[in-house]
């Protein structure tokens, strides 16, 4: 199609592009006219052409100063101006790569910048498609009780970490450990100390054993009491009465130690912990002792000759009983010069994983070999026993005690052979 030269227009629907940098090329040009156009006015004002004084006397710094002075709309519609300096005002479009309805890419235009930002929210699109302007960060501010983990090479970026364990947030970029006697709080940022707790009177711990000793010494005290009412009669004085009143208040004792272990533990009831603990059983054992030994000296004397042998009296008796009974105090106050008793609170039984879970359990210092040592001596009286109840097992029947007084001693071992691995086997529980 022919059209006439100079007459061309350009269509919605031409194919023809302009060139991006021409509209600087005639801005310029634009400019320059304006300069003269204002100089030309100012220097022949109401006179058509050049005047003598701007064709004569042009001086470059003049029109640059009038260069600097226009102001207008350049041919992109956007403004034309210089500063003091003579650059043009930084002006910048703010492009935003996003994804059309045909399901190509391309730049959008949703912003400019001239002296200060100007930004269409509306024309912004993400990924996401929410519109809410997402955290334009390398990594996100770490959480209350994480530390920062920088990555190796970048070092504006990090991991966040918690603080694991018994450890708290030290610094940002730290976890350190608590105290041993302490935890993390609940967010972790500072340590608090562990509780402490002790055996109380109302736990089922306490309950049961308290009513089966409340039973035990309501027992004891029924046949003590008969004892002493029918202290001189036959029955009661054939029966060894002096050694019975020995047996009779070790086994007092034994139910009355309960209380002790239960009470809340300081300096005195750690101190009468120690005498009283192996003390109940020594009056037992040292009583059964003595009596099964005299029976076992009566016997073998017997075969013998029917001369008596000694120390056989009831004074006698209570003698060795009371020397006997007499070493394990002895033990006990060695115990008390080279340990002194005092409490401590143990936060290596209830440690557990989870921190927040963790008790300190306060308790007597008494080692498992302290205890072991205390026990120990007892144990050697009963098994002592045991073995003079297994040699007068034969006896005549006028020494009826013996064969009671060897099943006595058979069930005591089978208990303490139950009982020992139980005791040491529960060493992590706060009850025990």
């Amino acid at each position: 199609m022919l059209v006439e030269a100079g007459l061309e227009k350009v269509g919605r629907d031409s194919s023809y592009e302009q060139e991006g940098k021409v509209q600087f090329v005639m801005d310029a040009v634009y400019a320059m006219a304006h300069a003269l156009h204002r100089m030309h006015r100012e220097l022949c004002y109401g006179y058509p052409g050049l005047c003598p004084r701007m064709a004569n006397n042009i001086d470059g710094k003049e029109l640059l100063s009038h260069i600097r002075a226009v102001k207008f709309n350049g041919s992109a519609g956007t403004p034309v101006m210089f500063n003091e300096n003579g650059d043009a005002p930084g002006r910048y479009d703010i492009f935003q790569y996003q994804i059309t309805n045909r399901s190509t890419a391309e730049y959008k235009v949703i912003g400019s910048w001239t002296n200060k930002l100007h930004l269409k929210m509306d024309a912004m699109r993400w990924k996401t498609g929410d519109p809410s302007l997402p955290a334009s960060v390398c990594s996100l501010p770490c959480r209350t009780g994480q530390r920062k983990k920088v990555v190796k090479g970048v070092p504006c970026c990090w991991h966040c970490e918690s603080c694991e364990g018994y450890h708290y947030q030290a610094s940002e970029f730290t976890c350190e450990l608590c105290p041993y006697e302490m935890r993390p709080d609940t967010n972790r940022t500072g340590c608090v100390p562990i509780s402490i707790i002790k055996l109380e009177w109302h736990s089922p711990w306490a309950v049961v054993p308290v009513f089966i000793s409340m039973l035990g010494i309501i027992a004891t005290s029924f046949v003590i009491v008969t004892f002493v009412r029918y202290n001189d009669t036959p029955i009661v004085r054939a029966s060894g009465r002096e050694m019975s009143y020995v047996l009779l208040t070790g086994i007092f004792l034994c139910y009355a130690i309960t209380f002790l272990m239960i009470a809340t533990p300081d300096v005195g009831v750690c101190s009468l912990r120690r005498i009283f603990l192996g003390l109940g059983m020594c009056f037992s054992y040292a009583a059964l002792l003595t009596k099964t030994n005299r029976i076992h000296r009566i016997f073998e004397q017997g075969k013998k000759s029917v001369t008596a042998p000694r120390f056989i009296s009831p004074a006698s008796q209570l003698v060795i009983t009371f020397s006997l009974i007499s070493i394990q105090l002895l033990g006990v106050f060695v115990w008390f010069a080279v340990d002194p008793p005092h409490t401590v609170v143990d936060y290596g039984e209830q440690r557990t994983q989870d921190p927040m879970a963790a008790r300190g359990v306060l308790k007597c210092d008494i080692s498992d070999l302290s205890l072991i040592c205390s026990l120990g001596y007892s144990i050697l009286l009963m098994v002592t026993c045991t073995v003079y109840a297994i040699k007068t097992r034969g006896v005549p029947e006028t020494f009826n005690e013996a064969k009671p007084i060897g099943f006595t001693m058979y069930t005591t071992c089978i208990i303490w052979l139950a009982f020992i691995p139980i005791f040491f086997g529960t060493s992590q529980s706060a009850e025990r």
